[in-house]
C-alpha cells in the first residue's frame, strides 16, 4: 500500500530561470501586440519632435506651481462665465444640423474665395449698376439665400428657444395663415 504524502516539495526556481521565464512573457506580450506598439512609439515620436515631451517633463516637475497658477486663474468671475458660455456654445453646436449647413459653408467658402482674388482698382459702383447686376443669375441667387436666411432669422423661435432638439426634429416653419409646417 502507498504511503500518504505528508510533505510537498515545491520546485523552486533559481532567480535565472525566474528572469529567463520573464523574459519570454514580455517578449511574446512584445510580439503578441507588435502593431499596437509600433503606432504608440510613432505617436510618441511626434510628440517628441513637436515638444509635447519636453512640455509635459515641465508640467509633471512644476506640478505644484502650474496647478496652483491654474486654480487661481478658475478662481476668477471671467472664467466661470467662460465655463459657462463654453457649455452654452457647445450644447447648441449639438443642435445645428451639419447636412443643411454644408451647402450653406460651400457658398460662404466660394464668395470668399471670389473676395480674395479680388483686385481693388477703385472702380465706383452706381445705382444703375447694382439694378442691372440683378440680373446677374449668380447674384440673384445670392440675394434669395439672402432673404430667405433673414426670413428665418425674423421667425417666431419662442417655443424652440432652450431646448436640445435637432432642428428637423422641432416644428420651425410656419406657412403664410399662421399654421405650424413640418
Amino acid at each position: 500500500m502507498a504511503k500518504a504524502i505528508t510533505k510537498i516539495h515545491h520546485i523552486e526556481l533559481s532567480e535565472d530561470q525566474k528572469r529567463r521565464m520573464d523574459l519570454e512573457e514580455v517578449e511574446s506580450a512584445l510580439l503578441d501586440n507588435k502593431d499596437a506598439i509600433l503606432q504608440s512609439l510613432d505617436v510618441v515620436k511626434h510628440m517628441h519632435d513637436r515638444g509635447v515631451l519636453a512640455l509635459l517633463s515641465g508640467l509633471f516637475s512644476e506640478g505644484d506651481k502650474v496647478l496652483n497658477v491654474l486654480i487661481k486663474a478658475a478662481d476668477k468671475p471671467e472664467a466661470t462665465n467662460t465655463l459657462k458660455n463654453l457649455l452654452l456654445m457647445v450644447g447648441v453646436l449639438g443642435t445645428i444640423n451639419v447636412k443643411q449647413l454644408e451647402p450653406l459653408l460651400l457658398k460662404l467658402n466660394s464668395g470668399i474665395a471670389r473676395v480674395a482674388e479680388y483686385k481693388d482698382n477703385d472702380d465706383k459702383l452706381g445705382y444703375f449698376d447694382i439694378v442691372r447686376s440683378l440680373k446677374d443669375p449668380e447674384i440673384n441667387r445670392a440675394l434669395t439665400l439672402l432673404f430667405e436666411f433673414l426670413k428665418g432669422m425674423g421667425e417666431d423661435t419662442s417655443g424652440l428657444e432652450r431646448t436640445t432638439q435637432l432642428p428637423e426634429d422641432q416644428d420651425l416653419h410656419q406657412s403664410k395663415d399662421g399654421t405650424l409646417e413640418r
